[in-house]
């Protein structure tokens, strides 16, 4: 069957689920660099940390999931939907991947999500939604599950939940870049979004009165100044993303359109190869004070890249004792 609203995506459905086709979403961070080094989307970098190559960027799969969304609870999702997930694997530049929501059986506001590759490997697993009544979402879960930050840390020991980065003022139009942790424009993403919608094209006239942003943009606007938060580590660290989420509240967010970010540490966790800084953006109209959209992200930090790691554990540790 085909969606026959925002967006033109064949869906298939079997018994329990409801899929779109197969995409080969593109990394369009090759040239991304913070703390004055290339990130983990960049081929060398990716194979020091042990992956085959460089990984696309995680939220780039939001936009596959957007059509099945629709197709759900119509194109209000759009206005008052959101994804919640966890990556569970990278995927390479190129490789085909297929996004999957379960089949609803009438009235849910949250619905499971997955994404596979060819073989079967999961790439995410979480919740989409719509509205805010529904259960809490999967990194609602996650995040109520998490213990006490690690007394031992040693990436984070400077950062405590709570820690606030006062609002900042950013623009997403067609031609620009938002620095060098998001070295494209938003028209170069739609040149290769998986998923394209009339609605996200320049000049477009819709209810809004503007081009709707695509939902994985929201991570650009969200993150994009994130190598200046006040709580970042004393030492540069290669950083990957490990739990996703993104709620629209009252939108959609829109494209050359100015918003200011709020973002806040909510929870500290680890990994016995990661220590991980949780933060909630909250984005605003300039100078209101109505929510328009959220995002989590767990951005996770290799210990093996950050200088005597061991060194200073262990002097960590010997003070403790």
């Amino acid at each position: 069957m085909t969606d026959a609203g925002a967006f033109q995506t064949d869906i298939e459905e079997n018994e329990t689920a409801l899929c779109g086709p197969w995409r080969s979403p593109r990394n369009l961070l090759t040239e991304q660099t913070y703390g004055g080094h290339a990130s983990v989307h960049n081929d060398t970098v990716a194979r020091e940390m042990g992956f085959a190559a460089a990984p696309v960027e995680g939220p780039t799969h939001f936009s596959q999931f957007a059509p099945l969304c629709c197709h759900v609870w119509g194109d209000r999702w759009l206005t008052e939907g959101g994804l919640s997930v966890s990556y569970k694997s990278a995927v390479l530049d190129g490789e085909r991947v297929r996004a999957f929501i379960a089949k609803p059986k009438g009235g849910e506001s949250q619905l499971p999500v997955w994404m596979e590759k060819e073989d079967g490997t999961e790439v995410l697993r979480g919740t989409a939604s719509f509205g805010d009544a529904g259960p809490p979402s999967a990194l609602g879960e996650k995040l109520a599950a998490l213990p006490d930050p690690d007394p031992k840390r040693v990436i984070l020991r400077h950062i405590e939940p709570g820690a606030t980065r006062p609002r900042i003022r950013a623009r997403l139009g067609y031609d620009n870049t938002l620095g060098p942790l998001y070295p494209f424009a938003l028209r170069e993403k739609l040149a290769h979004i998986t998923e394209p919608s009339n609605l996200y094209e320049e000049g477009a006239q819709t209810l809004w009165g503007a081009p709707a942003l695509p939902i994985e943009m929201i991570s650009v606007l969200a993150h994009h100044a994130a190598d200046n938060d006040p709580w970042l580590p004393a030492k540069t660290t290669i950083d990957l993303f490990v739990d996703q989420e993104i709620r629209v509240i009252k939108g959609p967010l829109l494209a050359d359109t100015d918003y200011e970010i709020e973002r806040t540490v909510i929870a500290l966790s680890g990994s016995r190869r990661t220590e991980s800084c949780w933060v909630r953006s909250n984005i605003f109209l300039p100078g209101k004070d109505e929510v328009l959209a959220t995002m989590i992200i767990n951005l996770a930090s290799f210990k093996d890249s950050y200088e005597d790691y061991d060194k200073e554990l262990a002097e960590i540790e010997a003070k403790a004792n």
